[in-house]
């Protein structure tokens, strides 16, 4: 049951197909507040309209002075209506929304803000996490995959049950590296992880930024993790950084390249031709860069951060020329969550990446690659009602993806905060 304010006038009632049932109610023997089914407060439930001057429609296109209709979860039309709006847009800049497809949610700082994302108590964790997911929606992050803990499919759950407030959540459950077992042992992994409900395989293929970078899992680790997740229908992303385990993860059919801040033209060629996606990141090496005292690393780790930053620039630089379809991933850890549209000014800057491709790439083609290119990441018919709104335009001035002031994730709003 639900409670909601008492509706006067039996024209009102007529004037929709509920069944005879509802039409010989007596609303004005009604009390003020009353108690009404579910499927009734749905059936009274008005399609929303958003009045706009701007849409980036996350493919290209801009629109002007149109009105998006929403019913229920999903937009209805785009048109230049006349209706009486419901969210007056105007002057803001109206674009899905945005997609990270690289986070860790359940990474924090503790009180003394020191770097947590191992060993604490579920509880704790499940807190955290749910607390980055919020911030996280809040930035104008409406759909994000974290790769992964086992605690995001317990938020992810909850937020799709709505039960949480947070982005739509894609997980890994867990993460593949070298010490996870032989070939066949992996295979048997790969179904474990796919049984225990993940939506994509996350494996490491290479060592870290700080420790180099080289190839860690053999080609026989890799071709068996990402074969078996192509045989139950998982994608698989993978941690590279240096060419080689990126070329060995791409032949074995892996799906997403993640970092890759060192990799060569000839490997970019090659995820281009097998039509693979690729994921630079800058916010993670600046959050750690600007987060040194919490995150305790060596000295020398900085340094190779540090220093990735401007060949992560050339590689974007390199990637876009061969026509690599580049995402949109942050590597979101402490410190980052609610940060995440950093990653525009930083690739727009830093990477000198053309504003409207950052935001595809943040929008139509991250659904792509999550294989939801049909549902999100536009803003079209039939698509769900996932919106972002800016005071300013970030064609003009991508500092403007820093000035969310409205967000809508499934037809509900999360944030209005228009001055």
């Amino acid at each position: 049951m639900f409670l909601i304010p008492a509706i006067g006038g039996q024209s009102f009632i007529r004037a929709h197909p509920w069944p005879q049932s509802v039409y010989n109610l007596k609303m004005h023997s009604l009390p003020r507040c009353f108690a009404l089914p579910l499927w009734l407060v749905t059936a009274i439930a008005q399609p929303l309209v958003l009045q706009t001057s701007t849409i980036l429609d996350g493919k290209g296109g801009v629109l002007r002075n149109q009105q998006i209709v929403i019913d229920g979860a999903r937009i209805q039309t785009i048109d230049a209506g006349h209706r009486s709006p419901t969210y007056d847009l105007r002057g803001l800049t109206v674009m899905p929304g945005w997609i990270d497809t690289h986070v860790h949610l359940t990474w924090h700082f503790d009180a003394n803000h020191k770097l947590v994302n191992r060993g604490e108590k579920p509880e704790s964790s499940a807190l955290y996490t749910a607390e980055n997911a919020w911030m996280t929606l809040q930035g104008g992050f409406t759909t994000v995959q974290s790769v992964g803990a086992a605690m995001d499919a317990e938020v992810r759950d909850r937020v799709n049950n709505g039960l949480l407030p947070g982005p739509r959540v894609l997980t890994s459950i867990r993460q593949i590296n070298d010490k996870s077992g032989t070939p066949e042992e992996l295979r048997a992994l790969v179904r474990k992880t796919k049984e225990e409900g993940a939506d994509v395989i996350k494996l490491f293929a290479t060592a870290g930024m700080g420790a180099g970078g080289a190839q860690t899992m053999s080609d026989e680790q890799i071709q068996a993790t990402c074969g078996e997740a192509k045989a139950v229908g998982l994608r698989s992303v993978v941690h590279a950084i240096s060419s080689a385990g990126a070329k060995a993860s791409v032949l074995a059919g892996c799906t997403s390249i993640e970092h890759g801040d060192f990799l060569d033209d000839e490997t970019l060629k090659l995820i281009a031709q097998r039509g693979a996606y690729f994921d630079p990141n800058f916010l993670v090496l600046h959050n750690y860069l600007d987060n040194r005292p919490s995150f305790n690393f060596p000295e020398a780790s900085f340094t190779s951060l540090e220093k990735a930053i401007d060949p992560t620039a050339d590689v974007l630089r390199r990637a876009r020329a061969i026509k690599v379809k580049v995402v949109f991933g942050t590597d979101a850890v402490a410190g980052a969550h609610g940060r995440n549209a950093e990653e525009f000014i930083y690739r727009v800057r830093e990477g000198h990446d053309p504003a409207m491709l950052t935001l595809i790439s943040a929008t139509s083609l991250a659904a792509e690659s999550l294989g939801m290119g049909d549902r999100i990441g536009a803003v079209a018919t039939g698509y769900e009602a996932d919106l972002v709104a800016t005071e300013g335009n970030p064609l003009e001035d991508i500092t403007a993806v820093r000035r969310v002031v409205f967000v809508m994730k499934g037809g509900k709003v999360y944030r209005n905060t228009r001055r």
